[in-house]
Protein backbone atom coordinates (compact mmCIF):
# COMPACT_ATOMS: atom_id res chain seq x y z
CA UNK A 1 0.00 0.00 0.00
CA UNK A 2 1.34 3.26 -1.02
CA UNK A 3 0.08 6.69 1.29
CA UNK A 4 -1.72 8.51 -1.17
CA UNK A 5 -3.38 6.54 -3.48
CA UNK A 6 -6.83 5.70 -3.48
CA UNK A 7 -8.61 2.52 -3.09
CA UNK A 8 -8.68 1.36 -6.91
CA UNK A 9 -5.58 2.21 -8.81
CA UNK A 10 -5.27 1.32 -12.58
CA UNK A 11 -3.43 2.59 -15.62
CA UNK A 12 0.03 3.16 -13.67
CA UNK A 13 2.74 5.20 -16.05
CA UNK A 14 5.74 6.80 -14.24
CA UNK A 15 6.35 9.81 -15.69
CA UNK A 16 10.08 10.21 -17.19
CA UNK A 17 10.72 13.79 -16.45
CA UNK A 18 10.02 13.64 -12.37
CA UNK A 19 9.08 10.22 -11.83
CA UNK A 20 5.85 11.05 -10.47
CA UNK A 21 3.01 8.02 -10.61
CA UNK A 22 0.53 8.97 -12.85
CA UNK A 23 -3.12 6.26 -12.65
CA UNK A 24 -6.69 6.03 -12.92
CA UNK A 25 -8.25 6.06 -9.52
CA UNK A 26 -11.61 4.66 -8.12
CA UNK A 27 -13.58 4.71 -4.82
CA UNK A 28 -16.58 2.64 -4.22
CA UNK A 29 -18.32 5.76 -3.53
CA UNK A 30 -17.07 8.68 -6.34
CA UNK A 31 -16.60 9.18 -9.73
CA UNK A 32 -12.97 7.78 -11.28
CA UNK A 33 -10.19 10.15 -11.90
CA UNK A 34 -6.93 10.86 -13.48
CA UNK A 35 -4.28 11.43 -11.09
CA UNK A 36 -0.83 12.16 -10.04
CA UNK A 37 1.54 11.00 -7.28
CA UNK A 38 4.45 13.24 -6.53
CA UNK A 39 6.38 13.01 -2.97
CA UNK A 40 3.36 11.85 -1.19
CA UNK A 41 0.73 14.18 -2.59
CA UNK A 42 -1.91 12.83 -5.16
CA UNK A 43 -3.12 15.91 -7.62
CA UNK A 44 -6.84 15.21 -9.40
CA UNK A 45 -5.96 16.04 -13.16
CA UNK A 46 -9.34 14.84 -14.13
CA UNK A 47 -12.37 13.48 -13.11
CA UNK A 48 -14.99 11.37 -14.84
CA UNK A 49 -17.99 12.95 -13.70
CA UNK A 50 -18.50 16.65 -13.06
CA UNK A 51 -20.29 16.44 -10.18
CA UNK A 52 -21.50 14.52 -7.29
CA UNK A 53 -25.48 13.13 -8.66
CA UNK A 54 -26.06 11.05 -5.77
CA UNK A 55 -25.66 12.27 -2.43
CA UNK A 56 -23.65 9.84 -0.09
CA UNK A 57 -26.29 8.42 2.00
CA UNK A 58 -27.72 7.29 -1.33
CA UNK A 59 -24.68 5.26 -2.67
CA UNK A 60 -24.29 1.54 -1.92
CA UNK A 61 -21.57 0.00 -1.43
CA UNK A 62 -20.22 -3.67 -2.17
CA UNK A 63 -19.32 -6.62 -0.16
CA UNK A 64 -17.56 -9.21 -0.86
CA UNK A 65 -19.40 -12.35 -0.43
CA UNK A 66 -18.06 -16.13 -1.48
CA UNK A 67 -20.08 -19.01 -2.03
CA UNK A 68 -20.29 -22.25 -2.79
CA UNK A 69 -21.33 -23.87 -6.14
CA UNK A 70 -20.91 -27.19 -8.22
CA UNK A 71 -17.45 -29.15 -8.73
CA UNK A 72 -17.04 -28.71 -4.92
CA UNK A 73 -15.72 -25.37 -5.60
CA UNK A 74 -16.51 -21.88 -4.48
CA UNK A 75 -17.59 -18.37 -6.74
CA UNK A 76 -17.59 -15.44 -5.41
CA UNK A 77 -19.69 -11.70 -5.81
CA UNK A 78 -19.67 -8.07 -4.69
CA UNK A 79 -23.18 -7.72 -3.85
CA UNK A 80 -24.78 -4.47 -3.26
CA UNK A 81 -28.13 -3.76 -1.02
CA UNK A 82 -30.54 -1.03 -2.19
CA UNK A 83 -29.75 2.17 -0.72
CA UNK A 84 -31.77 5.74 -0.79
CA UNK A 85 -31.94 8.94 1.71
CA UNK A 86 -35.15 9.38 0.55
CA UNK A 87 -36.61 6.23 0.46
CA UNK A 88 -37.30 3.23 3.38
CA UNK A 89 -38.39 -0.20 2.21
CA UNK A 90 -40.95 -2.03 4.24
CA UNK A 91 -39.81 -3.88 6.94
CA UNK A 92 -41.26 -7.45 5.62
CA UNK A 93 -40.24 -7.52 2.14
CA UNK A 94 -37.22 -8.75 0.96
CA UNK A 95 -35.53 -6.73 -2.45
CA UNK A 96 -35.71 -7.91 -5.83
CA UNK A 97 -31.93 -9.11 -6.90
CA UNK A 98 -30.42 -8.05 -10.24
CA UNK A 99 -27.39 -10.67 -11.19
CA UNK A 100 -24.99 -9.31 -13.22
CA UNK A 101 -22.75 -11.23 -15.20
CA UNK A 102 -19.35 -9.67 -16.76
CA UNK A 103 -18.26 -9.95 -20.74
CA UNK A 104 -15.11 -10.84 -21.83
CA UNK A 105 -15.54 -13.71 -20.22
CA UNK A 106 -12.00 -14.29 -18.66
CA UNK A 107 -12.51 -10.58 -17.11
CA UNK A 108 -14.10 -9.59 -14.01
CA UNK A 109 -16.12 -7.70 -11.63
CA UNK A 110 -15.06 -3.65 -10.27
CA UNK A 111 -14.92 -2.30 -7.22
CA UNK A 112 -14.69 1.24 -8.38
CA UNK A 113 -17.91 3.63 -8.44
CA UNK A 114 -20.65 2.35 -11.05
CA UNK A 115 -23.30 4.62 -12.08
CA UNK A 116 -25.07 1.96 -13.58
CA UNK A 117 -25.55 -0.18 -10.10
CA UNK A 118 -26.45 2.60 -8.18
CA UNK A 119 -29.07 3.41 -10.61
CA UNK A 120 -30.80 -0.05 -9.25
CA UNK A 121 -30.05 -0.29 -5.70
CA UNK A 122 -31.44 3.67 -5.72
CA UNK A 123 -34.90 2.39 -7.35
CA UNK A 124 -34.68 -0.85 -4.79
CA UNK A 125 -32.98 -3.75 -6.01
CA UNK A 126 -30.08 -5.55 -4.43
CA UNK A 127 -27.60 -6.16 -7.29
CA UNK A 128 -24.38 -9.51 -7.04
CA UNK A 129 -21.85 -8.43 -9.50
CA UNK A 130 -20.56 -11.87 -9.98
CA UNK A 131 -16.78 -13.05 -10.04
CA UNK A 132 -17.75 -16.76 -11.78
CA UNK A 133 -15.22 -19.49 -12.64
CA UNK A 134 -13.24 -18.00 -15.24
CA UNK A 135 -12.63 -14.42 -13.81
CA UNK A 136 -9.69 -12.95 -13.28
CA UNK A 137 -8.01 -11.75 -9.84
CA UNK A 138 -8.77 -15.28 -7.83
CA UNK A 139 -5.53 -16.82 -9.31
CA UNK A 140 -4.84 -19.13 -12.17
CA UNK A 141 -6.53 -22.36 -11.46
CA UNK A 142 -9.78 -20.16 -10.87
CA UNK A 143 -9.05 -18.73 -14.25
CA UNK A 144 -8.61 -21.53 -15.79
CA UNK A 145 -11.37 -23.27 -14.64
CA UNK A 146 -13.73 -21.72 -17.56
CA UNK A 147 -11.13 -23.76 -19.90
CA UNK A 148 -13.76 -25.85 -22.09
CA UNK A 149 -16.47 -25.12 -19.53
CA UNK A 150 -18.48 -21.54 -21.11
CA UNK A 151 -21.30 -21.92 -20.58
CA UNK A 152 -21.48 -24.46 -17.61
CA UNK A 153 -19.33 -23.30 -14.77
CA UNK A 154 -20.55 -19.68 -15.29
CA UNK A 155 -24.10 -20.61 -15.58
CA UNK A 156 -23.88 -22.38 -12.60
CA UNK A 157 -22.29 -19.75 -10.25
CA UNK A 158 -24.90 -16.73 -11.06
CA UNK A 159 -27.46 -19.28 -10.68
CA UNK A 160 -25.85 -20.24 -7.03
CA UNK A 161 -24.72 -16.54 -5.81
CA UNK A 162 -28.94 -16.14 -6.42
CA UNK A 163 -29.68 -18.87 -4.40
CA UNK A 164 -27.33 -18.34 -1.87
CA UNK A 165 -28.78 -14.94 -1.33
CA UNK A 166 -32.61 -15.97 -1.41
CA UNK A 167 -31.51 -19.25 1.14
CA UNK A 168 -30.35 -16.32 3.47
CA UNK A 169 -33.59 -14.05 3.15
CA UNK A 170 -31.28 -11.42 1.87
CA UNK A 171 -33.66 -11.24 -1.60
CA UNK A 172 -36.71 -12.16 -2.44
CA UNK A 173 -36.70 -15.39 -4.37
CA UNK A 174 -39.53 -14.66 -6.23
CA UNK A 175 -37.95 -11.79 -8.27
CA UNK A 176 -34.73 -13.08 -8.97
CA UNK A 177 -33.23 -10.95 -12.58
CA UNK A 178 -29.90 -11.69 -14.29
CA UNK A 179 -28.38 -9.26 -16.93
CA UNK A 180 -25.15 -9.06 -18.80
CA UNK A 181 -23.32 -7.74 -21.88
CA UNK A 182 -21.67 -9.95 -24.68
CA UNK A 183 -20.12 -12.97 -22.67
CA UNK A 184 -22.23 -11.69 -19.75
CA UNK A 185 -24.88 -11.51 -22.44
CA UNK A 186 -24.67 -15.54 -23.06
CA UNK A 187 -24.43 -16.14 -19.65
CA UNK A 188 -27.84 -14.87 -19.16
CA UNK A 189 -29.28 -16.50 -21.91
CA UNK A 190 -27.85 -19.63 -21.05
CA UNK A 191 -28.82 -19.59 -17.39
CA UNK A 192 -32.14 -18.83 -18.66
CA UNK A 193 -32.45 -21.58 -20.93
CA UNK A 194 -31.08 -24.47 -18.70
CA UNK A 195 -31.74 -23.09 -14.96
CA UNK A 196 -35.21 -22.52 -13.32
CA UNK A 197 -33.70 -20.07 -10.65
CA UNK A 198 -34.44 -16.46 -12.30
CA UNK A 199 -37.66 -15.03 -13.50
CA UNK A 200 -36.73 -12.27 -15.77
CA UNK A 201 -33.47 -11.48 -17.49
CA UNK A 202 -31.93 -9.28 -19.74
CA UNK A 203 -29.26 -9.77 -22.80
CA UNK A 204 -27.71 -6.93 -24.29
CA UNK A 205 -25.04 -7.79 -27.57
CA UNK A 206 -25.27 -11.42 -25.71
CA UNK A 207 -24.31 -14.53 -27.43
CA UNK A 208 -27.54 -17.01 -28.59
CA UNK A 209 -25.56 -19.19 -31.03
CA UNK A 210 -22.33 -20.21 -30.68
CA UNK A 211 -21.99 -21.37 -34.02
CA UNK A 212 -22.85 -18.51 -35.85
CA UNK A 213 -20.28 -16.83 -33.68
CA UNK A 214 -17.54 -19.17 -34.43
CA UNK A 215 -18.02 -18.23 -38.09
CA UNK A 216 -19.17 -15.26 -37.72
CA UNK A 217 -17.48 -12.79 -35.09
CA UNK A 218 -13.69 -10.39 -35.86
CA UNK A 219 -10.59 -12.14 -36.89
CA UNK A 220 -9.07 -10.76 -33.47
CA UNK A 221 -11.18 -12.81 -31.80
CA UNK A 222 -11.77 -15.89 -34.37
CA UNK A 223 -10.30 -18.58 -32.10
CA UNK A 224 -10.98 -17.28 -28.74
CA UNK A 225 -13.91 -20.27 -28.51
CA UNK A 226 -11.21 -22.39 -28.95
CA UNK A 227 -10.55 -22.72 -25.23
CA UNK A 228 -13.58 -22.11 -24.01
CA UNK A 229 -15.68 -24.68 -25.76
CA UNK A 230 -13.56 -27.03 -27.97
CA UNK A 231 -12.11 -25.78 -31.22
CA UNK A 232 -13.89 -25.34 -34.48
CA UNK A 233 -15.67 -26.71 -36.43
CA UNK A 234 -14.53 -30.14 -34.97
CA UNK A 235 -16.91 -30.08 -31.86
CA UNK A 236 -19.60 -28.34 -33.68
CA UNK A 237 -22.05 -30.96 -31.02
CA UNK A 238 -20.52 -28.76 -28.33
CA UNK A 239 -20.99 -25.53 -29.93
CA UNK A 240 -24.66 -26.41 -30.38
CA UNK A 241 -25.24 -28.53 -27.47
CA UNK A 242 -24.51 -25.17 -25.53
CA UNK A 243 -26.23 -22.72 -27.91
CA UNK A 244 -29.35 -20.77 -25.90
CA UNK A 245 -30.95 -20.38 -28.98
CA UNK A 246 -30.97 -24.07 -29.17
CA UNK A 247 -32.77 -24.74 -25.97
CA UNK A 248 -35.50 -22.11 -26.63
CA UNK A 249 -37.82 -25.00 -25.78
CA UNK A 250 -36.85 -24.93 -22.06
CA UNK A 251 -36.94 -21.58 -21.38
CA UNK A 252 -40.50 -20.13 -20.27
CA UNK A 253 -39.60 -16.64 -18.24
CA UNK A 254 -39.48 -13.35 -19.78
CA UNK A 255 -36.46 -11.56 -21.79
CA UNK A 256 -35.49 -8.08 -23.15
CA UNK A 257 -32.68 -8.53 -26.09
CA UNK A 258 -30.66 -4.48 -26.26
CA UNK A 259 -28.89 -4.85 -29.70
CA UNK A 260 -26.40 -2.24 -31.48
CA UNK A 261 -27.14 -2.63 -35.24
CA UNK A 262 -23.27 -2.27 -36.25
CA UNK A 263 -22.18 -5.08 -34.28
CA UNK A 264 -19.05 -6.43 -35.54
CA UNK A 265 -17.96 -9.08 -32.54
CA UNK A 266 -21.73 -10.27 -31.56
CA UNK A 267 -23.66 -9.69 -35.45
CA UNK A 268 -27.32 -8.48 -34.84
CA UNK A 269 -28.46 -11.57 -36.26
CA UNK A 270 -28.09 -13.07 -33.39
CA UNK A 271 -30.55 -10.87 -31.43
CA UNK A 272 -32.74 -11.20 -34.76
CA UNK A 273 -32.96 -15.20 -34.35
CA UNK A 274 -33.46 -15.18 -30.28
CA UNK A 275 -36.41 -12.86 -30.47
CA UNK A 276 -38.12 -14.32 -33.37
CA UNK A 277 -38.20 -17.91 -31.40
CA UNK A 278 -39.09 -16.06 -28.18
CA UNK A 279 -41.86 -14.64 -30.02
CA UNK A 280 -43.19 -17.89 -31.67
CA UNK A 281 -42.92 -19.71 -28.71
CA UNK A 282 -45.15 -17.06 -26.43
CA UNK A 283 -42.89 -15.95 -23.92
CA UNK A 284 -42.63 -12.14 -23.40
CA UNK A 285 -40.11 -10.89 -24.74
CA UNK A 286 -38.98 -7.67 -26.79
CA UNK A 287 -35.83 -6.92 -28.52
CA UNK A 288 -34.91 -2.55 -29.04
CA UNK A 289 -32.15 -2.14 -31.80
CA UNK A 290 -29.85 1.04 -31.36
CA UNK A 291 -29.03 2.51 -34.84
CA UNK A 292 -25.56 3.19 -34.98
CA UNK A 293 -24.39 1.36 -32.19
CA UNK A 294 -21.49 -1.29 -31.97
CA UNK A 295 -20.79 -3.65 -29.41
CA UNK A 296 -21.53 -2.28 -25.89
CA UNK A 297 -23.22 1.49 -26.54
CA UNK A 298 -21.46 4.74 -26.94
CA UNK A 299 -23.93 7.47 -27.53
CA UNK A 300 -25.43 8.65 -23.86
CA UNK A 301 -29.19 8.18 -24.91
CA UNK A 302 -28.97 5.34 -25.78
CA UNK A 303 -27.22 4.22 -22.48
CA UNK A 304 -29.75 6.01 -20.90
CA UNK A 305 -32.29 4.68 -22.74
CA UNK A 306 -31.11 1.05 -22.49
CA UNK A 307 -31.37 1.35 -18.87
CA UNK A 308 -34.65 2.74 -18.22
CA UNK A 309 -35.68 0.04 -20.68
CA UNK A 310 -34.79 -2.59 -18.77
CA UNK A 311 -36.26 -0.86 -15.50
CA UNK A 312 -39.33 -0.91 -17.59
CA UNK A 313 -39.37 -4.40 -18.56
CA UNK A 314 -38.89 -5.20 -15.22
CA UNK A 315 -41.74 -3.38 -13.61
CA UNK A 316 -44.29 -5.07 -16.20
CA UNK A 317 -42.92 -8.71 -15.22
CA UNK A 318 -43.07 -7.60 -11.66
CA UNK A 319 -45.63 -5.19 -11.82
CA UNK A 320 -44.74 -3.00 -9.55
CA UNK A 321 -45.03 0.96 -10.21
CA UNK A 322 -42.35 3.49 -10.88
CA UNK A 323 -41.68 7.00 -9.37
CA UNK A 324 -42.92 9.75 -11.02
CA UNK A 325 -38.83 10.82 -12.01
CA UNK A 326 -38.63 7.63 -13.93
CA UNK A 327 -41.98 8.36 -15.57
CA UNK A 328 -41.13 11.33 -17.04
CA UNK A 329 -37.54 9.72 -18.48
CA UNK A 330 -39.18 6.38 -19.59
CA UNK A 331 -40.55 5.94 -23.42
CA UNK A 332 -42.92 2.94 -22.95
CA UNK A 333 -42.40 0.39 -25.87
CA UNK A 334 -44.60 -3.16 -26.79
CA UNK A 335 -43.72 -6.29 -25.05
CA UNK A 336 -44.83 -9.13 -26.84
CA UNK A 337 -46.61 -11.96 -25.21
CA UNK A 338 -47.42 -9.97 -22.43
Amino acid sequence: VIDGLPDGVSGVRVDPRNGALCFVGSSAKAPSFVGKLDRGETEVIAVAATEQFLPEASISTPDLVTFETTAGMQAHAYVYLPKSADFEAPSDEAPPLLVKAHGGPTACARTAFSPVIQFWTSRGFAVADVDYRGSTNYGRDFRRALRFNWGVYDVDDVCACATHLAAQGTVDPLRLCIDGGSAGGYTTLGALAWRDVFKAGCSMYGVADLAILARDTHKFESRYLDRLIGKWPEDEARYKERAPIEAVDSLDCPVLLLQGDEDKIVPPNQAEIMYDKLKSKGIPTALKMYQGEQHGFRKSENIIDALNSELFFFSRVFRFDLPDDDDDNLVPFPIDNL
